[in-house]
């Protein structure tokens, strides 16, 4: 297949302004292929870092837009989670079969502080840090808090206010895009954080929004981190009552709860260790790890690839056969590039999360759940936030969003980190929301289930009532 950067003299237009005005598109080669097929053109948005200060710094945000016709009218725009990942760097090609295409024009937008934005608020030093701390048995918590404090003054040496990097501030970059290209409201498609960042443009700039697509939202107006174990919790109880109803094997799998439970408490506080050769280096050496290693490993585990699989790790891990999966942790972890601008994270997390939870309350879900006890659910505390010094996002930021827009709104039930709970908080306040659940399906469950293309159905009517079909539940 042939690939082509199409020009910017193709037919879509842009807003005309002068070089020095803000906002404002600057052209540039596409960061993605496109099919020779498609009409695109790529640029970035260049806006005020703080719009406080609109005559201050400038970023430059990097986006694709891709239609198959210049009768498109409908424009969907899609950005990803985190927060702290690159969309761009999601995307290596995009295809004219792709079925983004089925509802029009897409725009692939990356956030202000990711990777292939300018500036990107990327810190190497404190996946270093991490890699630094197992292969030396080191507190890894100490060497990341050091390492955030070296990024942290790198990026503030070069100018960058770390306060303006925020879902609000997103938010209004998503708008500011839009009326550039000089469009009329669009689709608006989130995962995970970014479905709470289309809910903050839904309620920021209602007249950018036709339709909201959100997959395992976590809202801004939650307090995550005192729900995080709650959250985990609440998964792993899904998979024990269908273990429960569904096992053979009674004997070993009907009391996997219990075992579970007493097992996971009794390990708190405890350190392991194994013999482990990291790649490239033929040195085999000890390295320690502790029951948050073996919890990752289950956690990955609870997805629609590989749910199927928890029951026995859990049952291999609770009869002390930890090998295979924390090697596997730890090839992950010795790769090194996370593809995560930590920087990014931070300033949002920090001032929108962080800023807002009760310690306590963070510290009261271990009393409850003492076999979660300990576990560091988030890579983001208070301890690294008091260090990252960002300014809370106002208070406006943790009021739920009222709208009627339509809203397709989807969970998995397995889901360790965005919970059904979220969907219907969202629904709550959104009366034309239609949320669909996805039994044994984790973070980012699939539109398409045993045989039915639940968001087509959602675009075609989004005011219709969608059915339900086997393995989901809509409500």
């Amino acid at each position: 297949m042939k690939y082509v950067m199409v020009g910017f003299m193709l037919l879509i237009g842009f807003a005309t302004v002068a070089q020095g005005d803000v906002p404002r598109i600057e052209p540039c080669p596409c960061m993605i292929k496109v099919d020779s097929a498609l009409i695109s053109k790529c640029g970035y948005l260049i806006v005020p870092e703080n719009r406080q200060q609109p005559a201050g710094r400038t970023i430059k945000l990097p986006f694709v837009y891709v239609k198959k016709s210049v009768t498109d009218s409908a424009v969907t725009l899609f950005t990803t989670g985190g927060p702290g990942y690159s969309t761009l760097a999601n995307f290596t090609e995009i295809p004219a079969r792709s079925d983004f295409f089925q509802f029009g024009s897409l725009i692939v937008f990356d956030q202000r502080g990711s990777k292939k934005a300018v500036p990107c608020l990327d810190c190497p030093e404190i996946t270093a840090a991490k890699i630094k701390g197992y292969r030396e048995n080191l507190s890894i918590d100490s060497l990341q808090l050091e390492a955030e404090k070296q990024c942290r003054k790198r990026l503030v040496s070069k100018g960058i206010d770390l306060s303006s990097y925020t879902t609000i501030e997103s938010a209004a970059d998503i708008n500011d895009l839009r009326q550039a290209l000089q469009l009329g409201p669009l689709n608006l498609m989130g995962i995970s954080y970014s479905g709470g960042l289309m809910l903050t443009v839904a309620k920021n700039h209602p007249e950018c929004v036709k339709s909201l697509i959100l997959r395992s939202p976590l809202p801004a107006y939650t307090n995550y981190e005192e729900e995080g174990l709650f959250n985990i919790n609440e998964a792993f109880d899904q998979v024990f009552v269908d273990c429960e109803a569904d096992s053979t094997d009674k004997s070993t799998y009907g009391t996997l709860r219990e075992r579970f439970h007493q097992y996971f408490a009794a390990i708190t506080g405890k350190t392991f260790a194994i013999g482990y050769t990291i790649k490239g280096d033929s040195l085999s050496r000890q390295i320690h790890y502790t029951k948050k290693e073996l919890l990752d490993a289950l956690l990955n585990r609870l997805n629609r690839w590989r749910i199927r699989e928890v029951p026995f790790v859990m049952n291999e891990m609770i009869n002390g056969r930890h090998e295979p999966y924390i090697k596997e942790e730890l090839d992950e972890i010795f790769k090194g590039d996370e593809g995560l601008s930590h920087g990014m994270r931070y300033s949002i997390y920090c001032s929108e999360q962080i800023a807002y939870s009760r310690k306590e309350l963070v510290k009261k879900q271990e009393l409850v759940l003492p076999w979660l006890a300990g576990y560091a659910f988030n890579n983001v505390d208070h301890a690294i936030c008091d260090c990252w010094k960002v300014k809370p996002e106002p208070a406006t930021a943790k009021e739920p969003v009222y709208s009627t827009v339509p809203a397709f709104i989807t969970a998995g039930d397995v889901d360790p980190w965005c919970r059904p709970h979220y969907n219907r908080l969202i629904k709550r306040y959104m009366p034309n929301s239609q949320i669909l659940i996805v039994h044994d399906q984790g973070h980012l469950p699939s539109f398409f289930v045993n045989g039915i293309d639940y968001l087509k159905m959602f675009m075609q009517d989004p005011y219709k009532k969608l059915v339900a079909g086997k393995g989901v539940v809509v409500e």
